[in-house]
């Protein structure tokens, strides 16, 4: 869809499952299953979505999904699904991971980032979008490259390593513009250096937001994942972000929700609600 002289576009690399509860936190299940049907294994179905963004005349993707390293182990526990794939999600677009020239990761848990990197037929690891130049805050890769027992299984060197040997990781340090109109806000909580990224073109905005907010369904403030390391700093950057997004008219974009992609804030008796906005079928849903 066009956004002022922009054009986005949220693609996906597939599905992958994770428990429900630790997608709500403190919200029970008897309120969030309605929207989100857990399985036998109360898990719920996440798209791993990510965002082509098309803007002076780059071809820029915010997060890559998680790629094609998973062992069939790993698939089996987060029910991974990678169809279609963010290739193939590219191809529909026109798109080859050659035509991409950067990529912003929102931070390096394996869903968001683990697209960043493939393993070729000889078991060898290298940058999936080689001519890409690959964004990060500084902060977030110093966690990523030293994780705790609490992190570890979230980050997993595989997805970032190379990059810094190819020398196309670009290390941020707080709020910064990448290109005109394409800027990083950071938005703590989830992870202490997590990113969204902002898009602004002839007066239009729109925001991706990561898992800041990873569903419509997490639009209220109480609804904070337990997987966030922060969620009193999630619960305050949620409220200046969706304060200053209805006061700005921002478009949300919804990096998990596998039915809301995208949509516009309104508010009814000081409740946020979303007005939705179709997303073109880019998504394959």
């Amino acid at each position: 869809m066009k956004l002022g002289a922009f054009e986005i576009y949220p693609l996906t690399d597939g599905m992958l499952r994770l428990d429900g509860g630790a997608m709500f936190g403190v919200v029970p299940k008897t309120v969030w299953e309605k929207h989100h049907p857990a399985d036998s294994q109360n898990r719920i179905q996440l798209e791993l979505g990510v965002l082509l963004i098309k803007a002076q005349g780059k071809n820029i993707l915010v997060d890559t999904g998680i790629g094609n390293k998973c062992s069939d182990k790993f698939n089996k526990i987060y029910g991974v699904e990678r169809r279609p794939s963010i290739e193939e999600s590219l191809l529909k677009c026109g798109l080859s991971a050659d035509d991409i020239d950067l990529v912003i990761n929102t931070h390096f848990h394996f869903d968001h980032a683990g697209g960043n990197t493939r393993l070729d037929d000889n078991g060898q690891i290298h940058p999936t979008f080689s001519k890409a130049s690959y964004f990060i805050q500084k902060g977030e890769w110093e966690a990523a490259k030293a994780p705790n027992e609490r992190t570890k299984a979230s980050y997993l060197l595989e997805n970032y390593e190379v990059l810094t040997d190819q020398a196309c990781l670009n290390l941020l340090e707080g709020d910064s513009e990448i290109l005109k109109g394409i800027s990083v806000i950071r938005t703590p909580g989830h992870t202490a250096h997590h990113q969204a990224v902002l898009i602004e073109s002839q007066g239009q905005k729109a925001v991706f937001l990561g898992d800041l907010i990873p569903t419509a369904s997490h639009i209220p403030l109480p609804y904070i994942m337990g997987y966030d390391l922060f969620p009193l700093t999630t619960l305050e950057t949620k409220r200046t972000l969706l304060e200053q997004a209805f006061e700005e008219h921002w478009l949300l974009i919804f990096q998990h929700d596998p039915k809301v992609r995208m949509g516009y804030l309104k508010q009814v008796e000081n409740r946020f609600l979303l007005e939705e906005v179709p997303d073109n079928g880019f998504s394959d849903r």
